[in-house]
C-alpha cells in the first residue's frame, strides 16, 4: 500500500553547499566540508574548526525575490539558511510559489510550514554597542544607563532578527504559505519533530503540502562558547586535519564539531502529488518521538531512543528486518554515541553490527536544529539513488558498521533516521523507497 505522505522535494544546506546535488556529490566522493573557522575570530577558543557555509556558494539577496530584499536587513544567519534551503526544496519539487512569477502549483491556503530552530544568539558587536554606554561610573552594568542610552544603540527591529519563529515567518512570506505553521526548538531533534508536525497536519487534511525541516548556525562567539562550556566539542587547532578529529561510535571519540546548516523538505499528500504529476523522492512511512529523563546534557537514554525506534517500526507496520540502513546522530560525543549504539543493538539484535550507518556530522559538523533535516535529505537521496554515500571516521568503531567506507550501491527499501537531542528529545523517522 502506498504511503499517504511523500517527500517531493529536498533542499539541504551546509558546508557541503546548497542543494541536494552538492551534498550528495560531496558525500559519495568522501569530501568533508569542515575547515578552519572564518565566520568569527576563534583565537583563544580551544576549538577552531567547524562546518561553514561558504559565502561564494550562498548569498541571500540572490535567493529572495527582488521585492523582498529589504527584509534581509532583519535576517540573522539562521533565517538566511532556512530561506536558502526552502528555495532549493521548492525547486527540487518542481513547484511554483509566490517567490516566482506564475500560478502557484499548490493553493497557498493548502500549504503549511513547520521549521525547527535553535535559541538564536545575538550578534556580539550589536550587543557590545548597546552594553558599552550602559556602564556605571564604577564600570558595572547599570539598568538606568541601559534604558536611557544603551537601548538607543539597538535598531527598532533588532529583536526580529533573533526570534526562533522568524525562520518560518520569512519562509511563509516568501512562498506565501497560508496553511498551518509552527516552530519547534528542541536542538538536534527539532527538524524531525517539525516533520512530525507537518505529517500530522497533512494526514488530518489541513494541508496538501508543507515545507518542513530546520536550520541553525552555532557559529558565533556566544553560541560556540556555550557549546564548549557544556563539554560537547573536541579540542582542535586551525591547522588540524578536520577528517582526523571526529570518531562516531569509536571508543576514543572525544567530542563533536559544530556546523551551520540544515534543510527543508517538501512533504506532500500522495493525492496532491498525483494530481499535479509530481515526483516522489521517498515515502514517509513512520514518525515517532520520546523524551529522555536525563539531567546530564552530555548523556542520552538508550531506553528512550530505543522506544522511539520501536514505536516507529510499529507505526510503519514493519519489523527491524525491513530496515536497510540507519542515519544516526553519530555526534562523536561518547555518552550519546553509547546510548545510540545500545539502542540499536536492543532493537536490531545481532543485525546491528552489520547494518550500514550513514553519518553526516563528519561532513557538515553538528548543525544542531538543522542536523536532522540534513540526515533526512541524505536518506531520501540514498533511497532514490539506491546507493549509500561514503563514510568518514577517524576512529575504529566497535559493534556497529560506522567505519570508513566508500560509496556503494545497495538495495534500499527503508531507511531509519534517528536523533537524540541535547534537551533529551528523541526521534525516529522511517523513509521508504518511492514507486514514482
Amino acid at each position: 500500500m502506498s504511503s499517504p505522505v511523500v517527500i517531493s522535494g529536498i533542499g539541504p544546506i551546509s558546508a557541503l553547499g546548497l542543494g541536494i546535488d552538492a551534498t550528495w556529490n560531496a558525500m559519495t566522493e568522501g569530501r568533508s566540508g569542515l575547515g578552519p573557522i572564518a565566520t568569527f575570530d576563534s583565537t583563544g577558543f580551544p576549538c577552531r574548526i567547524a562546518g561553514e557555509v561558504s559565502g561564494d556558494d550562498f548569498a541571500i539577496r540572490k535567493i529572495v525575490p527582488k521585492s523582498y530584499r529589504k527584509a534581509t536587513k532583519v535576517m540573522c544567519r539562521d533565517i538566511e539558511l532556512a530561506i536558502g534551503a526552502a528555495s532549493a526544496a521548492v525547486a527540487d519539487a518542481g513547484l511554483v510559489t509566490a517567490a516566482e512569477e506564475g500560478e502557484p502549483t499548490i493553493d497557498p491556503n493548502r500549504m503549511g510550514c513547520h521549521i525547527g530552530a535553535g535559541l538564536i544568539c545575538s550578534d556580539v558587536d550589536e550587543l557590545a554597542a548597546a552594553l558599552w554606554p550602559s556602564r556605571s561610573d564604577s564600570g558595572d552594568f547599570d539598568l538606568h544607563h541601559w534604558g536611557e542610552q544603551g537601548m538607543e544603540n539597538l535598531t527598532p527591529l533588532w529583536l526580529l532578527k533573533y526570534l526562533p519563529n522568524m525562520l518560518a515567518c520569512h519562509v511563509t512570506i516568501v512562498h506565501d504559505c497560508r496553511g498551518p505553521s509552527n516552530t519547534i526548538t528542541c536542538c538536534e531533534s527539532s527538524s524531525a519533530l517539525s516533520l512530525g508536525e507537518s505529517l500530522r497536519v497533512i494526514e488530518r487534511g489541513d494541508a496538501d503540502a508543507c515545507l518542513t525541516g530546520g536550520a541553525e548556525s552555532r557559529l558565533n562567539p556566544m553560541a560556540f562558547y556555550r557549546q564548549w562550556c557544556s563539554g560537547r566539542i573536541i579540542s582542535s587547532d586551525s591547522t588540524d586535519d578536520p577528517t582526523s578529529l571526529l570518531r562516531p561510535f569509536a571508543p576514543d571519540a572525544g567530542g563533536t564539531l559544530l556546523g551551520e546548516g540544515g534543510g527543508i523538505l517538501i512533504l506532500e499528500s500522495r493525492e496532491s502529488l498525483d494530481r499535479r504529476g509530481g515526483r516522489a523522492r521517498a515515502t514517509v512511512d513512520a514518525f515517532a518521538c520520546t523524551q529522555s529523563c536525563m539531567t546530564d546534557e552530555l548523556g542520552a537514554s538508550a531506553i528512550a531512543i530505543g522506544d522511539a525506534m520501536e514505536h516507529a517500526l510499529a507505526s510503519a507496520g514493519c519489523t527491524a528486518a525491513d530496515i536497510d540502513a540507519i542515519v544516526p546522530l553519530g555526534s562523536s560525543i561518547p555518552a550519546i554515541d553509547a546510548a545510540e549504539q545500545e539502542a540499536m543493538h536492543t532493537v536490531f539484535g545481532d543485525r546491528a553490527s552489520s547494518l550500514p550507518l550513514v553519518c553526516t556530522i563528519p561532513y557538515t559538523g553538528n548543525c544542531t536544529a538543522g542536523n536532522g533535516a540534513i540526515g533526512l535529505c541524505v536518506a531520501a537521496a540514498a533511497l532514490g539513488h539506491q546507493r549509500l554515500p561514503a563514510r568518514l571516521n577517524a576512529g575504529t568503531p566497535e559493534s556497529v558498521e560506522a567505519g570508513v567506507a566508500p560509496a556503494t550501491d545497495a538495495d534500499l527499501g527503508r531507511i531509519m533516521v534517528i536523533s537524540a537531542s541535547q534537551g533529551g528529545q528523541n526521534t525516529a523517522v522511517i523513509l521508504g523507497r518511492a514507486d514514482s
